[in-house]
């Protein structure tokens, strides 16, 4: 399957990997949809986009908003041949706080975002794909990315709701892949290390130095565009299926 014919959906796509996925899409030629809670920066970033964009707002955490969601994207791009959940949220928060212990709601809240809604937008573009017509030569007709993370493997304290739903990611690549494998459709998961991504702008210069600092090499945060380039690596290899890729530099988080 070429980039350059793709009929994507995006979760998350209206910032971080999930932006700098829809740009490799539109500017291999393909088309776009995404999908992002935030409706003002999803709608600049389809115009600024091209006509091949569309954006729809949708809160992945509602079986009835990813539906509709899905059954929209479906009709605007004329069927949905790769999907990529990128949506997803980080709160770095203890157990035992200093002040309060953690509610069991802010941990599903985590879980429901992250790994219920991961599911929830695979079980609906795989409905739509086991329609597609199937492509030469291996009868190929769709490929799903999931986004984990390498705090599924080497959490940190205060990342337990946050690598227990990245763990759950990981856990659901290889039944999926099995199951859909009837349909020709793919799945596959990648799990980045530290990227440069929104969620890190607030950090300190000080906070980022070290980061990149523990990364052995290049020292450095990882790039959207390095994420997005994967993606398409995976999309164009109709053998990587079932499996986890981690980008990360060489990178493995100690206790903390």
């Amino acid at each position: 399957m070429k980039l350059s014919s793709a009929k994507a959906v995006i979760t998350g796509g209206a910032s971080g990997l999930g932006l700098a996925v829809a740009k490799k899409v539109i500017s291999a030629g393909g088309a776009m949809a995404i999908l992002d809670c935030n409706a003002e920066r999803g709608a600049a970033t389809i115009s600024s986009l091209g006509e091949r964009a569309h954006f729809f707002e949708t809160d992945v955490s509602s079986e009835m908003s990813v539906d509709l969601a899905i059954s929209a994207a479906a009709s605007a791009l004329q069927g949905i041949t790769l999907a990529v959940n990128c949506a997803g949220i980080a709160p770095s928060q203890r157990v035992l706080g200093r002040d309060r212990l953690m509610s069991t709601a802010e941990f599903e809240r985590v879980i429901n975002i992250n790994l219920i809604g991961t599911f929830t937008v695979c079980r609906a573009v795989a409905n739509v794909m086991q329609h597609n017509e199937a492509s030469e030569p291996d009868g190929e007709r769709g490929v799903i990315i999931n986004t984990a993370s390498i705090a599924a493997y080497e959490g940190q304290i205060g990342q337990t709701a946050y690598a227990a739903s990245k763990g759950g990611v990981l856990s659901m690549t290889l039944p999926l892949a099995r199951e859909f494998a009837r349909i020709g459709v793919r799945v596959m998961s990648i799990a980045p290390g530290v990227f440069e991504t929104p969620m890190y702008d607030t950090l300190p210069v000080e906070a980022r130095d070290t980061l990149a600092a523990n990364t052995p090499f290049p020292q450095r945060l990882g790039q959207a565009e390095e994420f997005s380039n994967l993606v398409a690596s995976i999309y164009e290899n109709a053998m990587l299926n079932g499996s986890v890729i981690r980008i990360d530099g060489a990178l493995r988080m100690g206790i903390k």
